[in-house]
């Protein structure tokens, strides 16, 4: 289990980011030859992406509540994050094209994501008695105090 902050605490990241949100959902339980190597894809390309911090990836955490699955990434830019999309020698392509060859939009399983571009500056976070988690995770954390007490000012703490 992670270490437990007993203070208040945000994060902060240099630069612009990128909030990537991914997941599928599995809308037949039954049909698990559908569903099963979709599940087993993501694993797989977290860990090349653990392995490899080259490619951008900052951070990432699964949420699981059946039917839907769903990732959490932090990305250094959204260059990084199409290029490792688009690259034939990554894990993702190949698994795209699996899952477009066996399911593609017959219903069985539903995919999804969600790309959010963050300008530096323009987000603010608190943890309270939480572990590194979230933009925590990805960025450094700072004690909640003084300039960061608020969300204003944290906001404005985060733009510099």
């Amino acid at each position: 289990m992670s270490r437990i902050i007993a203070n208040r605490m945000c994060a902060e990241l240099e630069g612009e980011f990128v909030v990537f949100l991914i997941g599928m959902r599995i809308n037949k339980l039954w049909k698990v030859w559908k569903w099963w190597p979709v599940a087993q894809a993501m694993p797989r390309m977290l860990i090349e992406l653990a392995k490899r911090p080259e490619l951008g990836l900052l951070h990432a955490r699964s949420h699981f509540g059946l039917p839907v699955v769903m990732v959490v990434q932090y990305w250094r830019s959204f260059e990084a994050l199409e290029a490792y999309a688009r690259s034939g020698s990554n894990a993702h392509l190949p698994a795209w094209q699996a899952f477009n060859r066996a399911v593609a939009s017959n219903g069985d399983v539903g995919i999804w994501h969600e790309t959010y571009v963050v300008k530096a500056g323009a987000y603010e976070n608190v943890y309270n008695n939480m572990p590194a988690f979230g933009l925590g995770a990805a960025g450094v954390l700072k004690e909640a105090q003084g300039a960061r007490q608020a969300a204003r000012q944290r906001m404005a703490a985060a733009a510099g």
